[in-house]
């Protein structure tokens, strides 16, 4: 029994993944000795979310009303992005991390390889999360978390631990999950009155 030929949207599945890892490698092999530290520390600065509940208190503590608002709404959104991305779609993903140094070996650059499968990022989901929760009640800051979520997103390609594919996806679901958890912290606001 012969094999039947690929359909057309596994040829084109193949050929993103192609090109995902043909970006991987250009972005691993590019020396980058500036800036190699400063995306490390970043990255790391992110793990757990650490970055963004840093924020969070600062915005909780010096912002009055708003912040507070701000604050809440940015956390929540981090939160179930969490629970959506870190559970049920990496473990559908079952995408394995990139193997570092196929390329050229830049140690410099690396953060410690986590255990978890690699799609979709966590850290690029909870960056845009968190902007898109913070931007319902202080507009004026979305522009500069989404700016850092986007560094940090990057921060996670140039460390080695995810593909570009693993980080743009893992951004859209971050920027639905904020613009959801905002917009039911909008509908809370109405029905609950002084919330």
């Amino acid at each position: 029994m012969t094999e039947a030929p690929p359909t057309l949207a596994r040829r084109v599945l193949r050929e993103l993944e192609e090109l995902d890892v043909a970006v991987y490698q250009a972005v691993e092999a590019t020396p980058t000795p500036l800036i190699d530290v400063p995306l490390k520390r970043l990255s790391n600065l992110a793990n757990h979310a650490k970055l963004y509940a840093g924020i969070g208190v600062v915005l909780f503590a010096l912002g009055g009303p708003k912040g507070r608002r701000a604050a809440v709404t940015g956390l929540a959104a981090v939160g179930l992005n969490s629970a959506i991305v870190n559970i049920p779609m990496k473990y559908a993903g079952q995408r394995p991390r990139p193997e570092r140094g196929a390329v050229r070996v830049v140690e410099a650059r690396h953060v410690h390889m986590p255990t978890s499968t690699s799609f979709p990022s966590g850290h690029s989901a909870s960056g845009f999360a968190f902007a898109a929760g913070v931007a319902e009640a202080l507009p004026a800051l979305g522009v500069p978390l989404r700016g850092l979520a986007t560094v940090v997103a990057y921060s996670r390609v140039h460390s080695g631990v995810h593909y570009p594919g693993d980080v743009i996806v893992g951004s859209l679901v971050g920027m639905a999950v904020g613009e959801a958890t905002a917009r039911t912290a909008r509908l809370l606001r109405r029905r609950l009155p002084g919330c």
